[in-house]
């Protein structure tokens, strides 16, 4: 249920890890739909890409490897909280290589691997409904071909009437 359930979900998360003094950090991850891997039944992943060169999570993983994701798909008002561990993994380039979202330019430099211990997908009620600018861009798109379309088959009518 879970893997159909993120296949749903947009193409973004909110990670926290924990530091050693038990300090919760979030940090936002986003990418491509599907950026977010479905390992096995217990297990996700996702490549981790150079970015603001902190390296706050990995450097909270490394001290403490208690971590939530919360997932949020505003389009279609749904959230998942998963709880579990996770670990950066940087000496396996075929799995390392497998995690980025089909034509992403970046190049990974690690993957982290989220085990699951837990997670509760939660209602909508306060989740504001939110439409990406691309998705807006493409269904209007959309409609002025179908716009096009139309306008071109009246004037066809109205020539044979």
């Amino acid at each position: 249920m879970l893997d159909g359930a993120l296949g749903r979900i947009g193409d973004e998360a909110r990670h926290e890890a924990g530091r050693a003094d038990g300090q919760p950090y979030i940090q936002h991850r986003g990418g491509a739909a599907g950026f977010l891997r479905v390992i096995d039944e217990r297990t996700l992943g996702f490549a981790d890409f150079r970015d603001n060169r902190q390296y706050v999570s990995l450097g909270n993983l490394s001290e403490n490897p208690k971590a939530y994701l919360f997932l949020i798909d505003c389009a279609r008002r749904q959230r998942i909280k998963i709880w579990g561990t996770a670990r950066v993994v940087e000496d396996d380039p075929a799995l390392i290589e497998r995690l980025p979202p089909e034509g992403y330019a970046g190049t990974p430099e690690q993957a982290i691997l989220f085990e699951i211990t837990a997670w509760d997908a939660n209602c909508p009620q306060h989740i504001p409904q939110l439409i990406a600018a691309r998705d807006v861009a493409a269904a209007l798109a959309e409609r002025d071909r179908r716009i096009l379309v139309l306008e071109a088959e009246l004037a066809r009518a109205r020539a044979m009437a």
